[in-house]
Formats: structure tokens, sequence, C-alpha cells
């Protein structure tokens, strides 16, 4: 046998053996990270080697370990500072309960600069003055298999008012952060949680940082009466002069498969109302949007600069919308809409590369409405409402060619959705929807959710 195939690293370059011996420390580093990582437990009945409350037990932990919490009704305000994993035995039994504090759970990057790899799963999260779940300028937080309830007590709707929120959340009087809030987070998932009864759902924000590349699935979004289900809103940047309106920008997150239903706003909500905001090139994929207050996806900017001296434009271009399930929600007032409203897409300024496909919509007397001065492509879509598309702008075109509305002979032929305003190409369409609605929605016939089985909910 050749002794080069007897030994391959006898006639290596220097270069070859400093990379092995690097890998071989990092390894050996990570390795014995682990080895060194503990499990801290938590049980409020005494019992040897535990603590009594969670805040004692993050205290006592360092980086990189383990919290695993005993069922109880714990009532505090958690802040994690730093890389653990925090650990519910069960969330219909493990409870914190913050009623007359600021959060149930608050991973806080914002006194702990470069706040990575924490994971809070298996808890219910409810009563918070303010959010169940805050989530501030870190990276690498999985947040799943919650119970996010109750939340966001603070609020007072007559005035849209929520005393004592933190300062560096601009925009979110109306709401008092809702559920779970994500501001200036990156590379996070946030999945298999229920979000219920909070003023809100779910937000992602950008007031102290951008918040991007993060993943929002398969979450249960119900019934949070004030505001929408799951929501990308630029908010003026924290500590900017007043009236300067700059945001960081929330982009490249994911939103898909998410079940968001009953919710106070819309299902799901991508807005960049001020000069300077940006929330662009998101995806919303494959979620289940019923029977929200406001239409099922709605797309705002709401600003235009005067001068070339302003802030540029609010951005809300290259967002991506395929697949969805869009059924019995409400009108958009911005757009504006007087009535049932599938997907609404308002710009003050013109709203570009925006993508539309695949997505089925009934029981809405629009199933989609623009209002920009924009050229919207929108293909393979099935429109079962009574307008299939209207065109509420002008100086609007949209091409809508091989989309189904509802019959074989086309737009606005008996049995068919129609189409309102000027500069809709729709020739050819399709003589087949390309994704049935039975393949979708199976169980619930009259859209409304219910019931989690109503909604093929697995959680």
């Amino acid at each position: 046998m050749n002794q080069n195939t007897q030994n391959p690293l006898k006639n290596a370059g220097p270069g070859l053996h400093r990379s092995l011996v690097a890998l071989s420390l990092v390894s050996a580093l990570a390795f014995a990270a682990s080895a060194h990582a503990a499990t801290l437990c938590v049980n409020q009945n005494p019992t040897p080697g535990c603590v009594a409350t969670i805040s004692a037990a993050v205290a006592a932990a360092s980086s990189g370990d383990t919290v695993t919490v005993a069922p109880g009704t714990y009532r505090e305000d958690v802040v994690l500072g730093k890389s653990l994993s925090l650990i519910g035995q069960d969330r219909a039994t493990t409870i914190i309960d913050a009623k007359a504090l600021s959060n149930g759970v608050y991973v806080d990057g914002f006194d702990n600069p470069g706040l990575t790899q924490v994971v809070v799963t298996g808890f219910t999260i409810e009563n918070a003055n303010f959010e169940g779940v805050l989530v501030q300028d870190a990276s690498d937080v999985t947040i799943w298999g919650n119970s996010v309830r109750g939340n966001d007590l603070s609020l007072q709707p007559s005035s849209s008012a929520c005393p004592g929120l933190p300062a560096f959340e601009t925009s979110d009087g109306n709401d008092c952060g809702q559920g779970i809030h994500l501001i200036g987070v990156d590379h996070s998932t946030i999945t298999f949680n229920d979000v219920e009864l909070n003023a809100g759902g779910i937000l992602v924000s950008d007031e102290t940082a951008t918040s991007h590349d993060n993943a929002i699935a398969r979450n249960w979004v119900k019934d949070n009466a004030y505001n929408g289900g799951i929501t990308l809103a630029s908010h003026l940047a924290f500590g900017t002069g007043a009236g300067t309106k700059l945001a960081y920008g929330i982009y490249d997150n994911s939103i898909s498969n998410n079940d968001c239903i009953h919710n106070g706003g819309a299902g799901v909500g991508l807005f960049a109302v001020a000069l300077g905001e940006r929330s662009y090139a998101n995806s919303v994929v494959g979620n289940r949007l019923i029977g929200n207050s406001m239409s099922g996806i709605a797309i705002h900017n709401q600003a235009r600069f005067s001068d070339s001296g302003a802030p540029p434009n609010p951005d809300v271009n290259n967002n991506v919308l395929v697949g969805n399930y869009v059924a019995g929600n409400g009108p958009d007032p911005d757009a504006p809409t007087t009535v049932p409203t599938g997907i609404s897409i308002f710009g003050v300024t013109p709203i570009v590369d925006t993508v539309i496909a695949d997505n089925v919509i009934v029981d809405e007397d629009i199933d989609l409405a623009m209002n920009s001065a924009s050229t919207l492509n929108i293909h393979l879509n099935a429109f079962l409402g009574k307008v299939g598309i209207a065109n509420l702008n002008p100086l609007g075109q949209i091409n809508a060619v091989e989309n189904w509305w509802g019959c074989n002979a086309g737009p606005g032929k008996p049995g068919c959705s129609t189409i309102v305003g000027q500069l809709v190409a729709f020739t050819p369409w399709l003589t087949l929807p390309t994704t049935t609605v039975d393949q979708i929605h199976t169980h619930d016939h009259d859209n409304d959710c219910d019931h989690p089985q109503d909604c093929d909910h697995n959680h």
C-alpha cells in the first residue's frame, strides 16, 4: 500500500495542519462547554437541590445551562440576560402568572448586548401588564410550545394608551406590545405557540435594531381583540430626535403555516406607516387567516416625502404572499374598503415587486383590493368572492392573468367573481383551480374555527 494512502497527512502542507489543529481546538472547546453545562431545577415544593422560583434559578445559572421548571404557578417576571434553556414540564400546569408585573418572560438583549441562544418552552404565560413574552436585541432565540394568553392588562382601549410601557416601545401604546413581541431580533424561531386573548397576537418591530431572518410558524393566534394576529410593523427608532421618523427595518422574515383567527386587526399585517419605516422582503406563506376584524392580509405604507431633504419614503416592497387560505375577514378602512376583504394593499407611494400567488380566497366581498399607483402581478390564485379584484387607484395596473375566478368562463360571467376598476389584465384565465379549497381547509365549513380541530390544528 502506498505510504501516502496509509498516512494522508504525511505530505500535507502546513496550512492544512493549522486548519486541523484549529478545528480540533474548536471541537474541544465546544465539548468542554457542553460538558460543563449544568441543569438547575425549580420546584415550589421543597425538593433537594431545587430552588423555589424561576428567577432564583436563572440568577444562579451560567451561560449554556438549562433550567427545568416543575408544575406550579410562578408569580414572576422572568428576565433572561444570558444564554439559557428555560424548560417547563407541561404548559398546561407550569404557569408564569405575571399579574401586576411588566412581562411574563423578557429575553433582554437590550441590557445584555450580544445575547444569543435562548430557549423558552413548556409554559402558560399570562396576566402581564405588557407582553407575555418580550424578546429584544437578541439572536437565535427559540420560543416554542407555550400558551401565551390574557396579557396586555395595562391597555386602556378607550384611549389607546398603555401606562408604564417602556420608552423604547415607541409605537405600542394601543396594544401594550401584544402577546409575543420581537424587537431587534434575528435568526430566531417562534413556533407551536397558542397566542390567545391578548390585545394583539405576535408583533415584530424594530425600535432598537433590525428584525430579520426570523421564522414565525405553526402558531395558533386567536381572539386577540384589539390588534392583528401577526404584525410586522416598522416603528420610529428609539433615541432618534422627535419627528425624524427613522427606523431600522424589518426584512427577510417568514410567516408560515399559522392559524390567525378572530383577531381585532388584520390576520397578517405588513406596515410601514411613517417616513423612513421599512417592512420589506418578507414572506407570508401557507397561513389560514379567518374571521379577522380587518382584511386577512394587509400591506400599508402611508407617507410621502415632500422635498429632497426629507427622510426616505416608507418601504413595504418585495413582500411575497403565497399559498394562504383567506376567508370571512373584515374591511380595511385604510384601503379603503367597507366590505369584507381578503387581501388589501394600500400605498401612498407605489408598492412594488409584490408577489401574490396560489392563494385561495373565499367568503369575502372583495378578494383583493389595491389602492396604490403600482404595477402588481397576481397569478394562480382562486378568487371565490363577489369581486375578485378591485383596482381602487386610477394609476394602478394589475397583471392578473392565469387566475381562477370561480368558473371556467372567466371574470364577470355568471357564477364567476368580477373585476372593479380599470387596467386589470385577466386574459388568459384558468379554467380549473390550481388548488381546491378542500385540500386546504377540510373541517370548518362555516369558516369560524371555533375549535382547534376545525382548522386541523395539531399543536
